[in-house]
């Protein structure tokens, strides 16, 4: 299936004295919605009627398929009881098991939560569908406080003003910026900021390697990446079923605040990958693209139990 795309205008600084504008390819307002949303796609009408053994064919063959795929899902619920068994004596053959069902892509059976996982996802779930709102006291608060971690020497400018474009918002007004993704996507900065603020400082101003003349705006970024997380974790469905997702099920039993966590760890992977393709503005979204690749990579390795096993989270400095 085809899948549409809906094109946004974003307008980024003065460069050299010149504005200039791209269309990003976002693909939904809200993170109620998937990033690559299928649409309805047309179907060719028959030229000609089916005959009455035609129909009969067609429905033997929409039987064969239902029963083999309800025979496939007992299987892979019958492996999952096993490694679930096998893996709680801790021996390597269950966890072997358990990877094994699960595959390394597409959709898989989640395993059995624990009430300390499911209390911990739901609270990340209610945040995702927190949509940002610029008249709720709450709201500017935090981003007050956004602006006090990122320049802790000066002076709070009002909530509109031009001194937010030099943190990387598209105008004058940050809360234009939040359509797709949402209060928590501040959170996940603010927490970014307070947790690793060596790391947070060095990609604001823009520190490390060789930088392109035309960079990607800080903040608009990071809401890109809370929404980049939240669909490749599978946050949208009644529970994870992705492979990314079922891994970070795991993380949620020992980390509360994991999803924040991953964010700071996919927020310094973006910018290695930004540094690496000596990507320029217009190619942000393929800079994005790779650092969901890589990030599920890692968090399709056996040895990584927490977030802080991932191999990029020593890109990270407090």
């Amino acid at each position: 299936m085809a899948s549409a795309t809906l094109r946004r205008r974003l307008h980024h600084g003065d460069v050299d004295g010149r504005k200039y504008e791209r269309y990003d390819a976002t693909d939904s307002e809200t993170l109620s919605e998937p990033l690559l949303r299928s649409s309805s796609d047309s179907k060719d009408a028959y030229n000609e009627e089916l005959t009455l053994e035609d129909i009969w064919e067609e429905e033997r063959k929409k039987q064969q398929v239902h029963w083999t795929f309800i025979f496939s899902q007992l299987i892979a619920q019958w492996a999952q009881w096993i490694a679930k068994v096998v893996f709680g004596s801790g021996s390597l053959f269950g966890k072997f098991l358990f990877l094994s069902h699960i595959g390394s892509g597409g959709r898989h059976l989640p395993p059995p939560l624990s009430m300390l996982q499911e209390e911990r996802l739901g609270n990340i779930k209610r945040r995702i569908e927190i949509p940002f709102d610029g008249s709720r006291m709450e709201h500017q608060d935090a981003l007050r406080q956004l602006w006090r971690l990122a320049y802790p020497q000066r002076e709070l400018p009002p909530l509109k003003s031009e001194l937010w474009k030099e943190m990387g918002w598209q105008g004058t007004d940050p809360s234009t910026d939040f359509r797709g993704g949402g209060y928590i996507s501040l959170e996940n900065l603010i927490f970014f900021a307070k947790t690793y603020p060596e790391s947070f400082h060095r990609l604001l101003h823009k520190q490390d390697g060789t930088r392109a003349e035309w960079e990607y705006p800080f903040a608009v970024a990071g809401i890109n990446i809370s929404f980049m997380l939240a669909q490749m974790l599978d946050l949208q469905s009644g529970k994870p079923s992705t492979l990314a997702g079922i891994r970070f099920l795991e993380f949620l039993e020992e980390d509360e605040m994991a999803f924040d966590n991953l964010y700071c760890v996919a927020f310094q992977m973006m910018d290695a990958q930004w540094l690496a393709k000596r990507a320029s503005y217009m190619e942000f979204n393929d800079v994005l693209k790779s650092t969901r690749a890589q990030l599920e990579h890692e968090l399709a390795l056996e040895d990584v139990p927490s977030i802080k096993d991932l191999l990029s989270f020593k890109l990270l400095h407090k």
